[in-house]
């Protein structure tokens, strides 16, 4: 099998980032976290103390230092050089990351690493405009979806595990925001390219997904 570049996109919650990362481990690939890196500048604009406008994102985005790298097995996710991988998962960076996400010199600034990342091939790529925006000549395109009652309960889920207490009608109104706010949005909307393939996670395994990204990489 030659050293291909997988794209995998989907709404919040639809488990890009477990099966993109287990898909490139069986496949001896290289796993990109898009999403990590837009969680890693809203992780920097929540540390600087000052209010999420715009104005203030894209001036933490031009200086911040962002880099992905695998450490005893697991990624790792550096912020100006501080390991800020579990960080970037509290409920705050959460609640800002879309904002983030949507303004155009940041989505700029994070294309560029995110396709040199890539220029040697043998990664997997996930988030939401991977397949329409940063690799558009990606050899495999998947669009990987679940209902919002299910993406809700694996979010409580995750959250409870990390000992955060969240109601689960929240979490399916936070969800629904999020997708209208990234299907909508201007620059890089999150949407399913015609020749990627649909795979609706719901009420499947982990298991089951990733065998059938797999598949389709063979």
């Amino acid at each position: 099998m030659k050293k291909s570049v997988l794209a995998i996109d989907g709404p919040a919650g639809a488990g890009k980032s477990t099966v993109a990362r287990l898909v490139a481990e069986k496949l001896g690939y290289v796993y990109i976290d898009t999403g990590a890196m837009y969680r890693a500048v809203a992780w920097k604009v929540l540390r600087t103390g000052q209010p999420a406008t715009d104005e203030n994102i894209v001036k933490v985005a031009q200086d911040i230092d962002v880099r992905l790298e695998y450490r005893n097995g697991s990624l790792r996710v550096e912020a100006d050089g501080v390991d800020v991988t579990d960080r970037i998962r509290t409920p705050e960076v959460t609640g800002i990351v879309s904002q983030v996400a949507r303004l155009q010199p940041v989505r700029e600034k994070m294309v560029l690493l995110q396709r040199k990342m890539a220029e040697n091939g043998a990664v997997v790529m996930d988030g939401r405009d991977i397949a329409s925006k940063v690799l558009p000549d990606a050899d495999v395109k998947v669009f990987l979806t679940a209902s919002i009652e299910e993406r809700a309960t694996r979010r409580w889920r995750e959250m409870k595990e990390k000992g955060y207490e969240v109601s689960m009608e929240e979490l399916k109104k936070e969800i629904a925001a999020r997708d209208k706010m990234d299907t909508e949005r201007e620059v890089s909307p999150l949407v399913r390219v015609p020749e990627a393939v649909l795979l609706d996670t719901t009420g499947q395994t982990i298991d089951e997904v990733v065998a059938s990204v797999l598949a389709l990489c063979r």
